[in-house]
């Protein structure tokens, strides 16, 4: 096999010998281009025929030869023909000067050394060979439009963002970074920062892009993230943009899926992350011996932990042959981050136990979980554990949930808590009475800590569907507050409805039918009282997100929202910067800007971080632009939890 340094050497020095040689290279072009037959010498073309022999004579004188570019002189004796006239020879000064190159640039020049040490990209980009992208002309795609959710399949109007202000939309952007308080909010978040959108006029597209997949990611939706980074061809790539997604990939477990963007940036970067995955895209491109050398410069240079560079090797190892076996060594490992856990879950590396606690519980522990609920590698044993995080912040549905510990219960080496847990999830839904379906049920929200932690709610979540089948009926109508917090926590608030006649005026359940239910009708103030002196809630807060949401929704008239919220103590008249820009978008119809605004309003870890008068601007807002679905969703959310 002719190595490609060798190809460059040969290349870089016709390059500085200039155009000589140039007639040779196109006489080889010509006599490559001629097709040659595989068959034998002889088997498909007949022996040409002899050609009969002339005597030569004394007076027979050879035949000048014909030289290029030049007309061939008639035949002597023929009528017109002149005499031959040789062509004037070149004058040498009229020739194009051939190029030069100095002392410097010869200084410049990398050594034979380094030539040899140079990977293929090393050499292109050194004989300005590199191409500029990996997608043909055709298959090139426009940055007009960047999203995989399109309009008719749920995502919002594309140009909902074109005439708005760049330095809105950046700042907005930029300033939401953490997860939502709200499942409901994650999901209406998710689907806005999804959807085909045309970027602002005067900011790049680009810059849309990358700020868009930073929230996701932030959100823990690194799958949502990453599928949007593939709708931009990676030729396009901002730095910001290659920095999200890279994040992403890691998080989603494909760690060679950056490989084109990690390959065609080459050098772009000089961090150890980014080495050690140039090491590996090299391997699985087919150039392990050179994955090997760079690894090995980056072991014993010490540009990253030991830790981290094995994990590499072993990730590059199993893309060809040659490599040597490597054993991962945790013993003196004293933390997790990204890159280990990436790499040790997509290798089937087992991380060990108090490693991973620790992780847990240390500063940014939830990346983990919310990574750890997703990755595919991972048997759902191990996922179980962080599938009621998952479930609560909305990255989880309710039937991915269901079907994960169906899962757990169809293994037969399955045990622990979630074992129990799948087994009790079972029961909820096949139970014959449906008094021990309830009871399932409340086992499993009692255990809701040990289902995610929290305020329990990925039990409710996990158990959405099973509380819908309970028939609607005055003997439970204890339990119809939890069994229709359950319900809504999946959107299922055409069964939660069908408990009105049941659930008493003022309770829990008559609470959250009354901001869920869709078409309900406006609350009375009595009920509404009632419910505020059964509130046990810390600091009334159920209460002043009821009023917040009915008032939001349309559902509660101007003065009794301002009576009762007077007396709770809240003003839901106040006006902030926020406030007045998210009532400003609703007002212009925008749904996507509200929803962008609803997020940077919805920030936190839990909904004590959340106040009443945030939650009526968003319930207006959505409801005004159309969003009156996700609105009561939110509402109910906010009184279930609050």
């Amino acid at each position: 096999m002719i190595r490609r340094a060798g190809w460059g050497i040969s290349v870089l020095a016709l390059g500085i010998a200039g155009a000589l040689g140039g007639a040779g290279l196109a006489s080889l072009a010509g006599a490559q281009s001629q097709p040659e037959s595989l068959l034998p010498p002889g088997f498909d073309d007949p022996a040409p025929a002899p050609t009969p022999r002339q005597s030569p004579t004394p007076s027979t004188t050879p035949a000048p030869r014909p030289v290029p570019g030049a007309s061939a002189p008639l035949p002597a004796g023929q009528p017109g023909a002149a005499p031959y006239v040789p062509p004037a020879a070149v004058d040498p000064a009229s020739l194009p000067p051939l190029p030069g190159i100095s002392r410097d640039e010869l200084a410049r020049l990398p050594s034979l050394e380094k030539l040899e040490a140079m990977s293929t990209d090393e050499l292109d980009k050194l004989l300005g060979l590199k191409p500029k992208t990996d997608m043909p002309p055709g298959a090139r795609r426009a940055l007009t439009r960047v999203g995989v959710l399109a309009a008719d399949e749920g995502g919002l109007p594309p140009v909902s963002l074109a005439n708005q202000p760049e330095a809105l939309v950046r700042a907005v952007l930029a300033g939401t970074r953490g997860p939502m308080v709200s499942r409901w909010g994650h999901i209406l978040m998710r689907r806005a920062l999804a959807s085909r959108l045309a970027a602002p006029l005067g900011m790049d597209p680009m810059e849309f892009a990358a700020l868009r997949v930073a929230v996701l990611n932030g959100m823990g939706e690194y799958a949502i993230a990453r599928a949007v980074v593939q709708d931009v061809d990676t030729a396009n790539w901002s730095p910001g943009l290659t920095d999200a997604a890279l994040t992403a990939y890691l998080a989603s477990g494909d760690i060679t899926g950056a490989c084109p963007a990690v390959r065609l940036q080459g050098s772009a970067r000089e961090d150890a992350e980014w080495q050690m995955w140039q090491a590996i895209c090299n391997a699985y491109a087919g150039e392990t011996a050179l994955a090997a050398a760079q690894l090995d410069r980056a072991l014993g240079r010490g540009i990253a932990p030991r830790i981290d560079v094995l994990l590499a090797r072993r990730f590059a190892g199993a893309a060809g042959r040659g490599q040597r076996a490597v054993e991962i060594e945790w013993k003196d490992v004293e933390e997790l981050n990204p890159w280990r856990f990436g790499l040790a879950t997509a290798l089937g590396e087992p991380v060990p136990e108090g490693l991973m606690d620790g992780a847990l519980k240390a500063r940014g522990g939830a990346y983990y979980a919310r990574v750890g609920a997703l990755l595919p590698m991972l048997p759902a044993l191990q996922r179980a554990p962080y599938a009621g995080r998952a479930g609560r912040e909305g990255i989880l549905s309710a039937s991915a949930m269901v079907d994960l510990y169906s899962e757990v219960y169809a293994d037969p080496a399955a045990a622990g808590d979630p074992q129990t847990h799948a087994a009790t999830l079972r029961d909820a839904y096949i139970a014959a009475d449906p008094a021990a379906r309830i009871a399932a049920m409340e086992r499993l929200w009692a255990a809701g800590a040990q289902l995610g932690g929290g305020d329990g709610y990925g039990a409710r979540v996990l158990t959405a569907y099973a509380a819908a089948r309970i028939p609607a009926r005055e003997a439970h109508a204890g339990v119809a507050g939890d069994l229709i917090a359950a319900m809504l926590a999946a959107g299922l608030d055409a069964n939660a409805a069908r408990w009105s006649g049941v659930v008493k005026e003022g309770s829990l359940g008559w609470a959250l039918i009354a901001v869920a239910a869709p078409g309900a009708g406006t609350a009375g103030q009595d009920a509404v009282q009632s419910f505020i002196s059964d509130d046990d809630s810390d600091d009334a807060r159920k209460s002043a997100f009821l009023v917040a949401g009915l008032a939001g929704l349309g559902r509660l008239s101007a003065s009794n929202a301002a009576a009762l919220s007077g007396d709770l103590g809240v003003d839901l008249s106040r006006q902030t910067r926020w406030s007045r820009t998210i009532d400003r978008a609703a007002e212009v119809g925008n749904p996507a800007l509200v929803v962008l605004l609803a997020g940077l309003g919805m920030q936190g870890t839990s909904w004590e971080q959340m106040t009443p008068l945030h939650l009526y601007h968003i319930t207006a807002a959505l409801t005004r632009v159309g969003l009156e679905a996700e609105a009561r969703m939110i509402a109910a959310e906010a009184v279930a939890r609050g």
